[in-house]
């Protein structure tokens, strides 16, 4: 089992200061990768550090920044900044194989604050998983199939929601962000492969084949605190 990633240690001035410096940058900020400490630290709840306009500001730079990477969620710490606040969205056009064994919905464009998750009954899924902060690296994660996501809208407001399939898959990705937890931590190391490995070996809609040319089992990783 992986230790109960610590706290983060800044303060509410400290975020607020780089909030404002990233917001009033210019451009577009970078994604920061494995081994900055935002990723391994739980982010701090969002509670009053920002302003209403900061937060709206902060989360239309957010959906960009996805949308330009591009990907199907991102995390505040995934710009170095240790706040619960996560945005998601999935439009992209999937082959119809994948999309019906991945259970791969469209979903609308989500902020999600101060989220967490809780399973919701027995089934899990197992397929391979990428992150933006490790570039060009995929694995095998187990997943429950359907959780219940509690967490508040941009105007404060709480929300209770299901999700299923890989939408489900999206949620979870985001949340443990926020607690410090990458998917590596919880995936089947033997599967790790680089994008290109990935590519020419092992692309298919499920991972029977990976399964079988890598040696891994597909039981759930347990993390410490989650």
């Amino acid at each position: 089992m992986n230790p109960i990633p610590p706290e983060t240690t800044a303060s509410d001035e400290q975020i607020r200061e780089t909030v404002e410096r990233i917001l009033s940058a210019g451009t577009l900020p970078p994604i920061v990768q494995a081994g900055h400490p935002a990723l391994r630290q739980r982010a701090a709840a969002l509670d009053g550090q920002l302003s209403s306009d900061q937060l709206e500001r902060l989360i239309a730079l957010m959906r960009q920044v996805m949308h330009e990477a591009p990907g199907v969620g991102l995390a505040a710490p995934q710009l170095g900044i240790p706040l619960q606040i996560a945005v998601v969205e999935d439009q992209f056009d999937v082959d119809p194989e994948a999309a019906a064994l991945r259970k791969r919905r469209p979903l609308e464009f989500l902020a999600l604050l101060n989220p967490g998750y809780t399973p919701l009954g027995t089934e899990y899924a197992s397929f391979y998983e990428g992150c933006l902060s490790l570039n060009g690296l995929q694995a095998v994660v187990t997943r429950p199939e359907n959780v219940l996501l509690d967490f508040q809208a941009p105007d404060g407001s709480p929300v209770q929601r299901e999700f299923a399939g890989w939408q489900a898959r999206i949620v979870q990705h985001e949340t443990d962000h926020l607690n410090g937890v990458l998917y590596v931590d919880r995936a089947q190391l033997r599967s790790l492969s680089s994008n290109a490995e990935y590519a020419a070996h092992w692309a298919e809609p499920g991972i029977s084949k990976a399964r079988a040319g890598l040696g891994f089992d597909t039981g759930p990783v347990s993390v410490a605190g989650s």
